[in-house]
């Protein structure tokens, strides 16, 4: 049985959008440390923190833009899965509503949205899009 964690922080912060949640709290990893970071330079939420206070364990607490009818995120959806790895080149990096959404990608130079990549002229794993 395989976990994929990073499906597991999308559907949080998916479900805590609908909600109409100011923050939420998901337990610390470094890949969603990153792709929170992308989405933060991009404006899709306000502020993030890691909370090493915890006794257990780290935990990464976002502070999200929006409400229950102004959602910020309308689509989320985790592209490349660990049961089907999808890796793009630069030149098959996906416009993601014509450039109102960003697609993001783990590169050899670390986690960037697909525009920032194409700049960077770099491929890699496309983990996501979002819109």
């Amino acid at each position: 049985m395989q976990t994929d964690p990073l499906a597991d922080f999308l559907s949080a912060l998916r479900n805590a959008t609908i909600i109409g949640k100011k923050e939420m709290v998901v337990p610390y990893s470094r890949m969603k440390k990153d792709v929170a970071s992308v989405l933060k330079e991009e404006g899709y939420i306000n502020d993030l923190e890691v909370d090493k206070t915890v006794k257990t364990k780290p935990v990464l607490k976002l502070t999200l833009k929006g409400t229950a009818k102004e959602r910020v995120f309308q689509n989320i959806k985790r592209l490349s899965k660990p049961g089907l790895r999808r890796y793009v080149g630069v030149s098959e990096i996906p416009r993601v509503l014509g450039g109102l959404g960003i697609s993001v990608l783990s590169t050899s130079q670390g986690v960037m949205s697909g525009h920032k990549a194409k700049k960077l002229n770099l491929g890699g794993e496309l983990l996501l899009s979002v819109h």
